[in-house]
């Protein structure tokens, strides 16, 4: 290698400074403060997914539900949130919903649909109409006018049964026989003097007199057995006479009651009908409202206005109201975000309550979940939560398919509760769901449930950038005003907003592009407008921003510095000055969070005489991942068909990431492990003090690779903390230059010549500028010229070649000389 000088001459293909920072000049943008510019209400550049959102917020067809894509911190959640309710707010109000007892099967209560606002009306109806009969029919069951009934029913029937038994025992005495009633019943006894006979007497008896007593009492026994043997029958019909009174008494004020709750819903079919099974339950039933008379106590209050409707046994008449809109009158669908899309926030849960020891439930401990409130609206949730929770997803297509919300727990899907529950009746669906989510969750969605794609038809897919120019960037500077006055922040001067699009830049790694990460941009406002206000200033300025991003960098490079360290202090082996053969500075980018920052490495390779075998230690030892082997392989491609095409492949390489103790994946560092493999076959040295990074195709062409301003940057620090020399630089891909957005310090030092970033297209061109040696191209003859760096390349490959050959001719040899002896 040529000796450098101390002042270095330009390489081909340096980069200058002013391409590799475009910064927003804020004479541009028009103004002095962001208080001079308009409200941007509103996202920009993200015309296809506010389109797609449109649309499924406003189609009428089943199953176009939505799931929303993209980068956190783009919006997604506000601008759905905001176009929702543009749309709900022309759609009518939805229907209340409510659970009623089912009288005929108590376990599968009846979901009633109700006009919007008339679910509470309904159900302090109810309430009312329990306190009124609670009070009002005791009071009619201790009127004069039924007690009057009731004894005159107790006197008929007390005739009825005593009639037949006094008849019986005027007839039995005349047969001197008395009839004696006992706590056990009635018994027969023979009379004699007027007494009945004592058992000793009977005994003293002769025979044929105790005959005659025993038949005679034989014959009226069984007479008074078929007179008693109407008792139960009798008793029957006196409970029946009874029944009857006591609801021919409360059907009276029941009648009137339900009526008068019945006209306030004239017209209301669903309700008419259950209002009239209500009736006929309550003088059923009335005394339910006896009881609670009997076992009320002296209280502070009037019964008058005792809460009868919160006592248990009155839960029947109840009315457990699920959804509820305040009025029809202000027409507005429900927008629901559910942050906790568990199962039973989903779709509703059944309480239970402890009584002796038992778990019991009834209607009334049905409670809604996110799918009734949001139901005749949008429900959003978050994708990764619901696809977290046990059985929500599960629930939620099948509420989907369905149209229905039926209530299911969990302990049941889980078999793990043996208790006896309710079927509550499915309530329809009618509603649009929309999942906001990562894109690879998208895509995993779509490849592994088959019901995903029918379901959610719809995609809106948020843009992660928007192109760079004057107009964009007025809008970009709107939107900063808007946020600022949002958030309440100081106002913004011209540069400091010329300063905050140069970071929206950097994030989207493309001097041509906007980030739409806007989340970011205003963590960064948060923070200068603090450091503004400590500085006493009314308005933030460059430097604040600045100061920002520059301390949310330093609070994360932890990491970093340490590694940083490690090799200044050569704990870590990275060369920047000399040549080594065999031996290039590549880069990667490590990512820990938010934060991404450029790591330098040490690789190496190392040839001899072989078989055409390259062994990627990497990817031997599992630390290579598939991209990382894939570069690799087209290094093997490269070498033989570039060189020495005319006899066999007999390399042996092994290449290496030194110090590497992780994983290595990615193609970006094949470019650097070509150029040490070159090296070592040419044996011509490379200079420590240029690093590289670049992908590399059969072809050898460089192209293009993320991360190129950590990976610059990386070793650009490298470089300073051992001091710059000038000569110090990185390669990248020519395609790479319109992504620079380097740090201000790292452009100042290439303009002052202290240090250099230099563009490639080809591997010809970077192993020229790494060795300082011409890589030479074949002539007509297909010949390398003498002395190139591509010429040495072959002529080694070929002498490995020559030498296999030899190899192989006396190893033949020995062994026809061993079969022949």
């Amino acid at each position: 290698m040529t000796a450098r000088k101390a002042t270095p001459d330009p390489l081909p293909g340096e980069i200058p400074a002013a391409q590799l920072r475009v910064e927003c000049d804020p004479a541009e943008l028009g103004f002095d403060t962001t208080e001079d510019l308009k409200p941007h209400d509103g996202l920009i550049g993200q015309e296809r997914a506010i389109g797609a959102i449109e649309l499924s917020a406003s189609i009428s067809h089943q199953d176009f539900n939505l799931y929303v894509l993209g980068t956190p911190g783009m919006g997604r959640h506000s601008t759905v949130r905001t176009l929702l309710s543009k749309h709900a707010a022309k759609r009518p109000t939805p229907n209340d919903w409510v659970y009623v007892n089912n009288f005929d099967a108590p376990h599968k209560p009846h979901a009633m649909r109700l006009a919007a606002g008339s679910a509470e009306v309904l159900k302090l109806a109810m309430q009312d109409l329990v306190d009124d009969l609670a009070n009002e029919i005791p009071a009619l069951f201790e009127s004069e006018e039924y007690q009057t009934q009731r004894r005159s029913i107790e006197q008929e029937f007390g005739e009825r049964h005593e009639e037949p038994i006094a008849d019986f025992a005027e007839q039995a005495q005349a047969e001197d026989v008395a009839l004696l009633r006992t706590p056990m019943g009635f018994m027969l006894a023979a009379v004699k003097d007027g007494q009945p006979i004592k058992p000793e007497a009977y005994e003293a008896l002769d025979p044929q007199e105790r005959e005659k007593i025993d038949e005679k009492i034989e014959r009226l026994q069984d007479k008074l057995a078929a007179i008693l043997k109407h008792g139960p029958q009798l008793e029957k019909e006196h409970r029946k006479r009874i029944e009857d009174l006591n609801a021919g008494m409360a059907e009276r004020v029941v009648s009137v009651r339900v009526g008068e709750v019945a006209n306030a819903f004239s017209g209301k079919t669903n309700i008419l009908e259950y209002l009239e099974a209500v009736r006929e339950d309550m003088i059923s039933n009335a005394e339910l409202f006896l009881e609670t008379k009997s076992q009320s106590s002296d209280g502070p209050f009037p019964e008058a206005i005792h809460k009868y409707h919160r006592e248990p046994q009155f839960d029947r008449y109840a009315v457990n109201i699920m959804v509820s809109h305040e009025s029809a009158q202000s027409s507005a669908a429900p927008v629901i975000f559910e942050t906790l899309p568990t199962l039973n926030q989903l779709t509703g849960r059944i309480e239970y309550t402890s009584e002796m020891g038992t778990l019991v439930t009834n209607f009334t401990y049905i409670k809604p979940g996110a799918l009734h409130r949001a139901n005749g609206g949008y429900l959003v949730l978050d994708a990764r939560q619901i696809l977290t929770e046990p059985f929500a997803w599960d629930g939620l297509k099948r509420c989907l398919q369905c149209r229905s919300i039926t209530i299911t727990s969990l302990a049941d899907r889980m078999g793990l509760s043996s208790t006896v529950s309710l079927e509550p009746a499915p309530i329809p669906l009618d509603l649009r769901v929309v999942l906001i989510g990562d894109r690879w969750l998208h895509m995993l969605l779509l490849m592994l449930d088959p019901e995903f794609g029918e379901l959610f038809k719809l995609q809106a897919d948020f843009e992660d950038d928007m192109p760079r120019s004057a107009k964009s960037a007025k809008l970009m500077a709107q939107v900063v005003a808007t946020h600022a006055r949002k958030e309440k922040l100081r106002p913004l001067s011209a540069e400091a907003v010329a300063r905050l699009l140069d970071q929206a830049v950097r994030l989207a790694d493309d001097t041509q592009k906007f980030t739409l990460q806007l989340g970011a941009l205003r963590d960064v406002m948060r923070e200068a407008d603090h450091y503004a206000g400590l500085a006493k200033r009314a308005v933030m300025t460059r430097d604040d921003i600045a100061k920002a991003i520059r301390e949310a960098d330093h609070r994360a490079s932890r990491i970093k510095d340490r590694l940083q360290e490690a090799v200044v202090r050569k704990t870590i082996l990275i060369d920047t000055s000399g040549s080594v053969v065999g031996q290039v500075n590549g880069l990667s980018v490590i990512g820990i969070g938010e934060h991404h920052f450029g790591r330098p490495s040490r690789i190496t390779a190392r040839v001899r005489m072989g078989t055409g075998k390259f062994i990627d230690i990497e990817r031997e030892v599992e630390l290579g991942g598939p991209l990382h082997s894939k570069g690799v392989m087209i290094l093997g491609s490269y070498l033989s068909t570039q060189y020495a095409l005319d006899v066999p492949m007999s390399l042996h390489a092994s290449l290496v990431f030194e110090q590497s103790y992780g994983g290595v994946d990615g193609d970006s560092a094949s470019s650097a492990e070509l150029y040490a493999l070159l090296s070592a076959l040419s044996d011509v040295p490379v200079y420590q003090g240029l690093a590289v990074t670049g992908s590399v195709n059969q072809m050898g062409e460089v192209q293009a690779i993320g991360g190129v301003n950590e990976k610059i940057e990386g070793f650009f620090d490298i470089c300073k903390a051992r001091r710059l020399t000038g000569r110090q630089g990185v390669l990248i891909p020519a395609s790479n230059v319109e992504h620079l957005m380097l740090r201000e310090d790292v452009v100042e030092a290439v303009r002052d010549g202290k240090f250099r970033v230099i563009e490639v297209t080809t591997i010809d061109e970077g192993i020229e500028i790494l060795t300082g040696k011409t890589a030479g191209r074949r002539d007509r003859r297909g010949i390398f010229p003498k002395g190139t760096l591509n010429r040495l390349i072959e002529d080694r490959l070929r002498s490995y070649a020559q030498t296999r050959k030899r190899f192989g001719e006396k190893a033949t040899g020995a062994d026809e000389k061993g079969k022949n002896g």
